[in-house]
């Protein structure tokens, strides 16, 4: 089940992500976030 949370994050690296998402890397910033917190857990 998947938890709703709240993240600050400096507007560069947000701009990065949605650059990743308009590329079509990532669905939405959920997805990217979980994908690189997942990447540094492995």
């Amino acid at each position: 089940m998947k938890k709703k949370i709240s993240i600050s994050i400096d507007e560069e690296t947000l701009l990065k992500i949605i650059e990743n998402i308009d590329k079509g890397r990532f669905r939405n910033k959920s997805h990217a976030i979980e994908y690189a917190v997942n990447t540094i857990l492995k």
